[in-house]
């Protein structure tokens, strides 16, 4: 009665605090609110909703052997501890998306933004995670497109397959092209992520040789030698010659990431990845716990809107799109992502030790993203209205020049001067924040403005600004090396149905000829995204939001009809409803993205690949016409030679650039429909199975007692 009781409250406290944020109209709010009302939502979501999902839908068995157990193999297949493995799949799934997702939504207030970002997380990110961990544990760790191929037949298997493919290239592409973006000529950044390489080994080897099991003495020696590392970073940064030595640039580090992501992809999982996510993990949960604990400390008050109606169409500067669908597709990650679908069959299943973890593992992890993104939406939001525009406000809109960024943003209807945003930017220790979009830049803002008020005061801003971006870094790097063994993994799926042996995941040369596949399909749009500011992955980039949905939604319909075999139809429900509103959405911003240029259609025309390709073309046509008359009038007119080639040079770049507009939007509107089509397939094969119009068996590992293994090994 009393455990009733509490909870009870629990409810009623956390129901308080969201209704007050919801209901509150023109006075200010704390940040406070919702910090509680998130927590009390996630307290209630894992101990009653999961708990529900994880023994009455599923009825995990602690008695049964997982794939761990059973291969175990040393490399891949590695039994590990639940807390070691909580911290390798969040650090896994939690790459940009719920940093920078969470920042780019709030140009529309922050109540649409927090309702999805609660109720996406719990009723729709953290069961989509969860039950794909548990089919593929159920199945030997299998990927995503070889369950949908055993489960919804070969022909859907293979074109999922390949379309997962692709989504998985762009995304890892653009992790890592996040990560070279923040430490590019950045010392104090790559001392400090070079540095998690070798403490991440040496506690491997302490966990599995010196101490086995010492999970607790790992942790204290681990975070230790962590907390140096950001303290002599600091140290190299002001140091000449160490600060030229961790000094790069882009495509330096673009080659730099895709040598880390090879090596770490074919080291065994116990001796780097596993022990480095757990490290990264203390510094991002750490974080955000600190984050959490100083905003109650704290109190600081929303600045931006509950709503902010005027950008609520899709016109906003921040990015284009009307709330529905395209608030969903920007959070991306902070409610449900594919991307994590990947991971939940990828490395995770092959290393749980027991079946009930996967609670922890699938369902809480997503839970700690959600809390992250609520973080994101928070910063974001703390900041005046004004500067939150300022650094997210692209340069073709508010211009270089900070008199004019101010007058254009004030006549937005949000005032800000030019003396505030030079005042915050001398704070911080940078040269401009104007137009520093991409939302990491605005978190580490937020979390600046929390922590100097309780450590350092105004003379840390610079500190804790810098402190911040680096945390970003180390974020998302972690994401980059599970996601290149995860697309390994893919990758000798595809290749074992053309000649069996590669996809042999024991098969120490079809792990490295599959990695270097991977690695060279991710790392070539890196490349040419680091020498190229509108190539390469930039390209691909406007695609990334809803290819990620359309990947979610089609897992969960793998997770539907693998729930029908199972006889458990009255729990369809818990799949099924946010599947169904997921694919809504995610269908209809594919539709948006494609539709033909129409005149004084505004928001369409932006969004739109192929009316953004039309439009280029027509400018294109003007130019090439400008061009012709300019050649003209230089063979008619010799003594302005040298005037003339400068404005034909001018125009050629132009349509250079245009060029590269045209092909990038032509590609990512022939990617968008492949992608559709694939998810109207996999749609079409749920329908078909769930009637029983389409009969496949299930396709379920053996039963296998642990009792049975352990006397095997005996």
């Amino acid at each position: 009665m009393v455990n009733k009781i509490l909870w009870f409250f629990v409810a009623l406290f956390g129901a308080c605090c969201f209704c007050y944020l919801a209901l509150q109209n023109g006075e200010k709010v704390s940040a406070l609110y919702l910090v509680v009302s998130a927590v009390c939502i996630y307290m209630i979501a894992y101990r009653f909703y999961g708990r529900f999902v994880a023994y009455k839908v599923l009825e995990l068995d602690k008695n049964r052997a997982t794939p761990a157990r059973v291969e175990n193999d040393g490399q891949n297949f590695v039994p590990t501890n639940k807390i070691v493995l909580f911290s390798h799949q969040f650090a896994a799934i939690a790459g940009a998306g719920p940093l920078v997702g969470p920042v780019l939504a709030a140009q529309m207030g922050y109540l649409p933004s927090m309702i999805w970002i609660l109720i996406g997380g719990v009723l729709a990110g953290s069961v989509h995670d969860f039950l794909v961990l548990f089919i593929s544990m159920r199945r030997k760790g299998r990927s995503l497109g070889e369950m949908i191929k055993d489960e919804m037949g070969n022909f859907t298997g293979a074109v999922a397959m390949i379309a997962i493919f692709g989504i998985m290239i762009i995304i890892i592409a653009i992790l890592a092209m996040v990560v070279v973006k923040s430490l590019a000529n950045s010392p104090w950044g790559l001392f400090t992520i070079a540095m998690t390489i070798p403490i991440a080994i040496f506690m491997g080897i302490y966990m599995r040789f010196i101490r086995p099991g010492k999970v607790g003495e790992t942790s204290i020696i681990g975070f230790v030698l962590l907390i140096l590392a950001i303290h002599y970073g600091s140290v190299v940064a002001t140091d000449p010659y160490w600060s030229k030595i961790f000094t790069f640039d882009a495509p330096t580090l673009a080659f730099m990431i895709m040598g880390y992501g090879f090596i770490s992809s074919l080291l065994p999982v116990w001796f780097f990845l596993a022990p480095r996510d757990y490290l990264a993990t203390f510094l991002k949960i750490g974080v955000i716990v600190v984050m959490a604990l100083a905003i109650v400390i704290v109190m600081p008050d929303f600045q931006m809107p509950k709503v902010n109606y005027q950008y609520l169409d899709g016109t906003g500067p921040v990015f284009a799109g009307s709330i529905f669908p395209f608030l969903f597709i920007t959070i991306a990650c902070g409610a449900i992502s594919g991307f994590h679908a990947l991971i939940s069959s990828g490395t995770s299943p092959k290393m749980l030790e027991n079946e009930e973890h996967a609670l922890l593992v699938g369902y809480g992890a997503m839970l700690a993203e959600s809390a992250v993104a609520i973080m994101a939406l928070i910063c974001a939001c703390i900041l005046h209205p004004g500067i939150y525009f300022a650094v997210n406000s692209s340069s073709a809109l508010i211009g270089n020049d900070l008199i004019n960024a101010a007058k254009i943003i004030s006549d937005w209807g949000f005032s800000v001067t030019p003396q505030e945003i030079m005042q915050l930017t001398k704070d911080i220790g940078e040269q401009s924040i104007l137009s520093r979009t991409g939302g990491a830049p605005t978190f580490a803002l937020g979390v600046t403005l929390i922590l100097h008020k309780i450590f350092g005061g105004v003379e840390f801003m610079g500190f804790w600004y810098h402190f911040a971006i680096l945390f970003e870094a180390l974020f998302i790097l972690t994401a980059v090396d599970a996601g290149t063994r995860t697309s390994k993994f893919m990758v000798q799926d595809i290749l074992g149905n053309v000649y069996k042996p590669l996809g042999n995941t024991h098969n120490y040369f079809a792990g490295i000829l599959a990695t270097i596949l991977s690695v060279t399909c991710w790392g070539y749009f890196l490349y040419q995204g680091a020498i190229d500011p509108k190539g390469g992955i930039y390209t691909l980039w406007p695609l990334f939001g809803v290819s990620n949905q359309m990947l979610a939604g089609m897992a969960l319909l793998l997770v539907s009809v693998i729930l029908v075999k199972m006889g458990k139809k009255r729990f369809l429900w818990v799949t099924l409803i946010p599947a169904c509103f997921v694919l809504l959405v995610t269908l209809y911003g594919g539709v948006q993205k494609i539709l033909p240029y129409e005149e004084g259609a505004k928001v369409r025309n932006v969004v739109s690949h192929i009316a953004t390709a039309q439009m280029a073309s027509k400018n294109i046509e003007k130019l090439e016409n400008e061009l012709s008359g300019l050649r003209a009038q230089k063979d008619n007119l010799n003594k302005k030679e040298s005037h003339f080639i400068k404005q034909i040079e001018e125009k050629e770049q132009q349509i250079s650039n245009l060029s590269h507009v045209i092909f990038g939007n032509i590609l990512d509107a022939i990617l968008c429909i492949f992608f559709m089509l694939t998810t109207l397939l996999v749609i079409i094969s749920c329908i078909g199975i769930c009637m029983g119009k389409i009969k496949i068996p299930l396709k379920e590992s053996p039963y296998i007692k642990i009792s049975s293994l352990n006397a095997k090994e005996d």
